[in-house]
Parts: structure tokens; C-alpha cells; sequence
């Protein structure tokens, strides 16, 4: 009896640990049906027995593709021998599953561990580095820049919406099946003037559900109604509208609702005397081919982007709405930026910029455009707002203070064609020797991003009189400013 027992726990420990075979999982994704986006490409590689399911009858295609799972992938489909074995790799012994094909990959050169020895089997594979690892094995370019170009030119891949290729996002389960079955298998490839829904997005609206319309524009009707978190296709993305496809139903939804980040649980509803009627525009600036300012290997694009989601973050632990004109490498224009406030019913519009002058200068402004003959008749606002930011910006990074400017320096599209309190903040000069010892720190950026959520906090409080903002400070361990304007 007591042998049975012990055979049954083994048995159901190992239902726990082992993959489906190929043929069982083909057809019991209980996460893949026959409406996902990626069904007939998971379904052929699964077939093929290139790649596999788990235990739950579930195939996992939003979770994120590691090294060694890439390699066995890869492995498999070049018919390489995976039997286990010793690695000369010290963080991969002959147990972990991918070892053989690991070994036998890096023996042809398609992949490589790094300086220290280590393979990094458990590290999270980007968009760059799965376009090198396809090129590698299969002839289509030993560098990322030529693979990533030689899979968009053969229909493999798309770039993201806006241009680029997306190199340093992380790639999930079921985009890496659709692009290594299109490398396989010419069929499944994107032919020329077809929209392929092959970028990865989320939808991230909180508490509420987004719409999904049968065009790009509020006065088309409305087919769907998404949940927040919902994982959707992404074809192209023109005046603000997305091009999607959710469960094989294709339809618009608003850009700026969309992550390339898989977002948090939703937050719970705030009560009613908390401040979760205010709105606030984050307008990280630049973004695909237009890199901004550049210095010291860093690219101003990149540097905004980054303060702007930490930023975000800082009011997503609050019931203050905040929402960002791009939240990935894309580019959307000037004008489109400054209509995004009143189409997504911004209360006030912060863009993010550092300053650029062949090194010759340094220090922290804040602009805002006083023309009051100008779409933007907010004046007294946005010059209250620009302050509050300075104030907050200086506190944070200690440099050069070069005072809040009105119209003259501040006759920016993006404030002079908005119709809510306005302010750009210029946070430091990417090409000075001083300033950048602050922009290219990841602890510094974070510390920024905190400084602009309290700036925008210092105003509601003291320019518009929002005395239920005062608990959110608390939240980030901070005190409300002087009255300053």
C-alpha cells in the first residue's frame, strides 16, 4: 500500500513539472483557441515538436521567452541533438533542459554566453536579440541591425507602430512561435500591403474597459468593450488610433491606452472625495526616428521616456488619472500631442525634454506660453504649473537654475497649440559633462519622475485649491512646497 502511495505522489509530482507532448498539446491549449492571434503558428510548431505546452494544458503565449527556452526552440527546429549533457557554461549544468542544444548551438556560433563564463539561461530575450538568434541560424544576418531589417524585408517580422523595430522590448511565447513558424514555414509570412497584427500590446485603462470601434474615430461605432490588462494584436497606429486585433475581432482603439508592458491588477476605486476627476498628460518628447538631443551614448528620446514612466508610476499609486502621449518608441507628431490633452480630457499637460548645446551649456528650465492670442489661453495656469516643476526639478538634481520662461523661449507647438495649462520642462542638457552625470542614472531618472508627479501635486494644491490631493503626498513619503507663484 505504502508503495502505491509513494508511485501516485511521484506520478503527480511529475504531471506538475513535465510538457505536454506535441501532438497532446496541440489541440488542449486550454490559453490558445482556435481564435488567437497565434493559433496556426503555435499549433504547426507544436506539431513539428519544436515547441512545447505545460502540464495545466496551457501554453503560457503572454509570458516572456528566456535564453535557454530559445535555444531548445531554435535547437529543435534546426534538428540540432538536444540530449543533456555538461555545459562549459558555469550556470548550466547538465540538468537543465535546454543544456544539449545549448551546447550545440554556441559550438555553431548562433549564441553565446558572456565574459564571466555565465550563459544566463533564465534571462529575458528582447525583440533585437531573437531577430539575431533567427538570423544567425538560418542566414539572414549576423548583426541585429541586418537580421531585424532581413525578417521585415521577408514578411517574418513588423516593426512597431511608428517605425522601429522594437530591438530592446522583451518578446512573450506566442510572438516568438509566430516568427520562428514564419522563418519555417513561408506560408505564415506577411505579404507585402497585408497589416499584420504582430505587435504586442496591453490595454491599461485601470478600473475601466476601452472601446474598441469599427473605425479610427469616437463617431464610429463601438464592437467591443476591452478589460484593462487584455493582451492585444497592434497593425499600425495613425493620429492616435490603433489598428488592433483581440481574438480574432479587428477594430480601433485609442493609442494612448496601450502599453507595450504587461500592467498592473487594477487599482480600487477611490472614494468619492479623492481626487480621481483630475487628468494628467505626460508628453515624453521625440521617439522613433527623431532622437532628439544626443550626447554621451544616450539619446534624449530614450532618457524622457524613461523619467515619464516613472512619473506614471508615481500616479498610478494614486487615484490622479495619467496618461502618456507615447509610453514606447514611436513617434507621434506635434500636433497630435497637443490635441491629446483635450481628447483624453487632460486637466493639465507636462512635456519632457533635456536641452542639447555641443556641451557648451547646463542647468534646468521649465517653459510656458504666455501669448494669450494662441489656442492656449491658459496663461496663469501654465506659468503657475512651470514653476511649481522648476521648484521640484531643482530640489532634485542640484544643477545650474535657469528659470521659468514665458513666450519668446516658449513658443513650442505642443504649448502654444494645447487648451490646458501647459508647461515643458527642459531637466538638464544630455551633452553636458555635468548634467549627465544625473541623466544617465537609473536612480536619478526615478527621482526625477517623483519630482514631476509632487510638482504637479505643489500646483493643483496651491493654484487650483485641491486640498484632496494632500494625502498623496504621504503616499511617496513627501510634503507639500511653499506657495511659490
Amino acid at each position: 500500500m505504502k508503495k502505491w502511495i509513494v508511485l501516485l505522489c511521484f506520478m503527480l509530482i511529475a504531471s506538475v513539472f513535465v510538457p505536454f507532448s506535441p501532438a497532446k498539446a496541440s489541440s488542449h491549449f486550454t490559453d490558445v483557441g482556435n481564435t488567437h492571434r497565434a493559433h496556426a503558428e503555435i499549433s504547426y510548431l507544436v506539431n513539428k515538436g519544436i515547441a512545447n505546452g505545460y502540464s495545466d494544458n496551457r501554453f503560457n503565449p503572454a509570458r516572456q521567452v528566456t535564453r535557454a527556452e530559445a535555444a531548445a526552440m531554435l535547437g529543435r527546429a534546426l534538428n540540432l541533438n538536444g540530449s543533456q549533457r555538461n555545459t562549459p557554461f558555469t550556470d548550466v549544468g547538465k540538468g537543465n533542459m535546454a543544456s544539449g542544444y545549448i551546447v550545440e548551438m554556441s559550438k555553431k556560433g548562433i549564441i553565446s554566453g558572456y565574459p564571466d563564463g555565465s550563459f544566463q539561461p533564465n534571462k529575458v530575450l528582447k525583440r533585437g536579440e531573437m531577430a539575431l538568434l533567427i538570423g544567425r541560424a538560418f542566414n539572414m544576418g549576423t548583426t541585429v541591425s541586418a537580421a531585424s531589417k532581413s525578417l521585415m524585408d521577408k514578411g517574418i517580422a513588423q516593426g512597431l507602430p511608428g517605425g522601429s523595430f522594437g530591438t530592446e522590448l522583451q518578446i512573450i511565447r506566442a510572438d516568438f512561435s509566430v516568427f520562428l513558424a514564419r522563418t519555417l514555414n513561408a506560408d505564415f509570412r506577411v505579404k507585402p500591403g497585408e497589416v499584420s497584427f504582430g505587435t504586442t500590446m496591453y490595454v491599461n485603462t485601470g478600473s475601466d474597459t476601452l472601446n474598441m470601434r469599427s473605425g479610427p474615430g469616437t463617431s464610429h461605432r463601438v464592437i467591443s468593450s476591452l478589460k484593462h490588462a487584455t493582451v492585444v494584436g497592434v497593425g499600425t497606429v495613425s493620429n492616435g488610433w490603433a489598428h488592433v486585433k483581440v481574438n480574432n475581432v479587428i477594430g480601433y482603439v485609442s493609442y494612448s491606452y496601450l502599453t507595450t508592458s504587461k500592467p498592473g491588477s487594477v487599482l480600487p476605486s477611490p472614494p468619492p472625495s479623492a481626487a480621481s476627476d483630475l487628468t494628467v498628460i505626460i508628453d515624453p518628447g521625440h521617439g522613433a526616428h527623431d532622437p532628439g538631443g544626443v550626447g554621451y551614448g544616450h539619446q534624449e528620446k530614450n532618457v524622457v521616456l524613461n523619467i515619464g514612466r516613472h512619473m506614471k508610476s508615481y500616479f498610478d499609486m494614486v487615484p490622479i488619472n495619467a496618461k502618456m502621449t507615447r509610453n514606447s518608441d514611436v513617434f507621434v507628431t506635434l500636433q497630435d500631442r497637443a490635441k491629446f490633452a483635450s481628447r483624453n480630457d487632460g486637466d493639465i499637460f507636462v512635456s519632457l525634454h533635456t536641452n542639447a548645446l555641443n556641451g557648451a551649456a547646463n542647468g534646468q528650465e521649465t517653459f510656458y506660453y504666455a501669448k494669450t492670442a494662441a489656442n492656449n489661453t491658459n496663461v496663469q495656469q501654465s506659468r503657475a504649473l512651470a514653476i511649481y516643476l522648476q521648484e521640484r526639478m531643482q530640489e532634485t538634481w542640484p544643477l545650474r537654475d535657469r528659470g521659468v520662461n514665458p513666450f519668446g523661449y516658449g513658443n513650442f507647438a505642443v504649448l502654444r497649440e494645447n487648451t490646458v495649462p501647459a508647461a515643458l520642462v527642459e531637466m538638464g542638457f544630455i551633452d553636458s559633462s555635468i548634467d549627465i552625470k544625473y541623466i544617465n542614472n537609473e536612480a536619478h531618472r526615478k527621482a526625477m519622475g517623483k519630482a514631476l508627479f509632487l510638482g504637479t501635486l505643489d500646483y493643483f494644491y496651491h493654484y487650483e485649491g485641491r486640498t484632496d490631493v494632500l494625502p498623496y503626498y504621504k503616499t511617496v513619503g513627501a510634503t507639500v512646497s511653499k506657495k511659490h507663484h
